[in-house]
């Protein structure tokens, strides 16, 4: 089976959406499940993970509405306010909804360079464990060293880096990044997505051979029981097409055997999220 781990979908609005600049005007636009059905189905995709793209309530309400009208939306991973004093009491209302597996905050727009690290911050996180829920960790790469602190104070959760951290892929630099990345990967219960490598490239001129160095970095360090493949569908438009980021992706693993390629195309992410 094969899952495409990281995938939003939106009813384009210019303020919600912002972060669309000029350079990514193409995805100025709604994206719904019709639009995807049609792309999985070209790309034997047997299924997806829906990722919060708004820091909002509505936002996770209006994904989970869609996953219950499209069954190959298999689990979605939401938003929630961690730092609100009753995140306890707001899991527990989400605890009985199966398709949500996890959360995410959009850490890599926050200005505070501690911001994972405040103590509000952490005791929400504290309450993922006891109700089985994932935490993406969307952040760039100057904040893995914080990234790093963070994850050792909950060594038994669930932790997926999204988008292998961000590389500076389009300045070519990789060496503080990777010594980083090996780090955080010595934290078993901390995983990564092979997604959005073609977004941190120069969106025209981005080629497999700039791009394969970042992820051999990430299968060294994490194994190919520890990755997952994603799309990143549809900002991935702006550089790209979702047959061309599978195929990056196919590709490069090619060199790994049948059952760690079957891992990390599908079966990772269904273990991770608990599919």
């Amino acid at each position: 089976m094969i899952i495409d781990s990281h995938q939003h979908f939106w009813v384009y609005d210019a303020k919600k959406h912002s972060w669309i600049d000029d350079t990514m005007s193409t995805i100025r636009r709604d994206f719904l499940p019709k639009d995807l059905k049609k792309i999985y189905q070209e790309n034997n995709i047997d299924g997806c993970i829906a990722v919060q793209a708004d820091q909002s309530r509505e936002e996770t309400e209006f994904l989970l509405k869609l996953s219950v009208e499209h069954q190959f939306i298999k689990g979605v991973v939401g938003w929630v306010d961690f730092s609100a004093a009753n995140i306890e009491a707001q899991l527990e209302a989400y605890s009985s909804l199966k398709k949500l597996k996890g959360f995410r905050h959009i850490v890599q727009a926050e200005l505070n360079p501690k911001f994972l690290l405040q103590l509000d911050f952490l005791r929400g996180i504290a309450a993922l464990e006891k109700y089985n829920y994932t935490y993406d960790l969307l952040i760039l790469p100057h904040q893995l060293g914080v990234t790093l602190e963070f994850i050792k104070k909950f060594p038994h959760q669930k932790f997926v880096l999204d988008h292998m951290a961000k590389p500076y892929i389009k300045d070519g630099f990789i060496e503080g990044w990777a010594v980083l990345i090996k780090e955080i990967a010595k934290h078993e219960n901390v995983y990564c997505k092979l997604s959005g490598m073609i977004t941190e490239a120069d969106y025209t001129t981005w080629s497999a051979t700039q791009i394969e160095p970042y992820m051999d970095v990430v299968l060294r360090s994490f194994g190919p029981d520890r990755i997952l493949f994603g799309s990143d569908w549809p900002v991935c438009l702006v550089a790209g097409n979702f047959a061309k980021v599978k195929k990056l992706t196919t590709d490069f693993i090619a060199k790994c055997s049948p059952t760690e390629q079957q891992n990390i195309m599908g079966e990772n992410a269904i273990k991770f999220y608990n599919l």
